[in-house]
């Protein structure tokens, strides 16, 4: 069965109530599933907790109390989306992020993070909730990174997904953007051998896919976090990866901020580029199911939902901005060195 197919069923499954899907044969999976648990204990976390990041970025635009105010950013997910791995706030995606969103708008940013290490999507509710009540006003975009510990842990895809678009669909009810990074690549965990790797590729690739179909229908965004995110990682796992070879490493996030950045953007409005076609860059017009597989298989692609049935595959063009540290109170604004994501051209 195709990638595309499979996606298909699931998202329909998560859509009216189905229950769990096999993906490549339960005995198969449950192999595959195995082998990843044990690279994990191989390699072993051992790390402490990920730096918190909350707070305000682009202080050099203005404070809070000038109007139109900061813009407004959430993270959730998982250990990814938190930050696991680095030692410094100024490194985690939540603070690449805002500090790149902050030099694109020209606009402060406030930054809050609920992403927590280990989670899985039925854990999104909760951190949608801490985002959502209260006084103050719903964030302007929310970058939402889960599903590895789905499949390492067998949540029945269809449940995942579900689990995904009802989050979604919460923070697009109070007026949120969203942008999803979709279930990275477990084949590219190191002590994971063929032909189990080609199998963890497989299963996570269909999460993916799955996940774009459902959260396209919801007016989100997604983008491929594919291997983490491509040829980058690849070539240089020494350096892309942290000290546990499962968490990416200060450079890691770098590059996949990179890969976000744009899309929360262009979610914004505030990319140059548009959300029209450009054949120059190897981007398509597909149905929605053929684009999320096709984006599932290339890492930072961005799937964004066009008309109907029809998706569109972007490749966003990627640069650094530089980056600063939150203030850690209300009268401090020192600086903190120039960090890589991204820049429109």
């Amino acid at each position: 069965m195709s990638r595309a197919r499979t996606a298909r069923r699931i998202a329909a499954g998560a859509a009216y109530g189905g229950g769990g899907l096999g993906l490549v044969g339960a005995a198969a999976v449950g192999l595959v599933l195995a082998e990843v648990q044990f690279a994990k204990r191989t390699v072993g976390t051992g790390l402490p907790d990920p730096p918190r990041a909350d707070g305000l970025y682009g202080s050099e635009f203005g404070g809070p109390e000038l109007s139109p105010g900061p813009l407004r950013l959430g993270m959730l997910g998982e250990s990814t989306a938190a930050g696991l791995g680095v030692r410094r706030a100024r490194q985690t995606p939540g603070a690449l992020l805002a500090s790149g969103l902050a030099a694109v708008a020209e606009r402060p940013v406030e930054l809050r993070n609920v992403a927590l290490s280990g989670a899985m999507s039925d854990d999104l509710d909760r951190q949608v909730g801490l985002l959502l009540d209260g006084d103050a006003p719903p964030p302007d975009v929310c970058v939402i990174m889960i599903g590895a510990n789905d499949v390492t842990r067998r949540m029945p895809p269809t449940q995942s997904v579900r689990l995904l678009t009802s989050a979604v669909r919460r923070l697009r009810l109070a007026g949120s953007e969203v942008v999803v990074g979709t279930c990275p690549d477990l084949g590219t965990i190191e002590p994971v051998y063929q032909p189990l790797r080609w199998m963890a590729r497989r299963v996570s690739r269909q999460l993916a896919a799955a996940q774009t179909i459902g959260v396209l229908a919801l007016g989100a965004r997604t983008i491929s976090m594919g291997d983490l995110l491509g040829p980058e990682f690849a070539a240089n796992p020494r350096e892309m990866f942290g000290p546990d070879s499962y968490h990416p490493s200060a450079e890691g996030y770098a590059t996949a901020a990179m890969a976000v950045l744009p899309t929360m953007c262009a979610a914004l409005g505030l990319w140059p580029e548009s959300d029209r076609l450009d054949v120059s860059r190897d981007e398509d017009m597909l149905p929605v199911a053929k684009a999320a597989s096709a984006a599932a298989g290339e890492a930072g692609t961005e799937v964004t939902g066009a008309r109907g049935p029809w998706a569109l595959l972007k490749h966003r063009r990627r640069r650094r901005v530089a980056g600063e540290e939150p203030a850690p109170g209300p009268a401090s604004t020192s600086k903190a060195p120039t960090a890589p994501v991204a820049e429109p051209r």
